[in-house]
């Protein structure tokens, strides 16, 4: 049971994955942290003159009603950013690098009909043309 355990831990996908999430929660931090320095202030200067922010009531007599959009559209940006940077730093590259090194395995339709086509031609030569119910 622990050397299954032990194999699960070394596969090589599994080292990959983990550190894969330990570099997108630091990632997280530095858009988080640029979004609350820069893009939350910038935000703020639409909302009311409250501390409050960017929001409304919906009962205005009621604070608890308060509706923030400030933090809505602070990650909505975080969520735009990080789909960015994923896309064009890692996506886009990986399959343009794919396109022009990686080896086609995709057959068409006649190639893998004519393969199966000829599969079946030497099987029945092979077994002297004959067919066995």
């Amino acid at each position: 049971m622990l050397k299954g355990f032990k194999d699960f831990l070394f596969r090589g996908n599994v080292i990959d994955l983990a550190v894969a999430v330990v570099m997108g929660t630091a990632f997280v931090a530095i858009v988080t942290a640029f979004t609350d320095g820069i893009v939350k202030p910038i935000i703020e200067i639409f909302g009311g003159t409250g501390d409050l922010g960017l929001g409304f009531r919906i009962v205005a007599d009621k604070p608890a009603t308060y509706v923030a959009l400030g933090p809505i559209i602070t990650a909505a940006i975080n969520f735009v950013i990080i789909a960015a940077v994923v896309y064009f730093l890692l996506v886009l590259p990986a399959s343009r690098a794919k396109k022009r090194w990686g080896k086609s395995d995709a057959q068409t339709e006649n190639e893998l009909l004519t393969e199966i086509r000829d599969l079946l031609a030497e099987g029945n030569k092979s077994s002297g043309g004959r067919h066995e119910s």
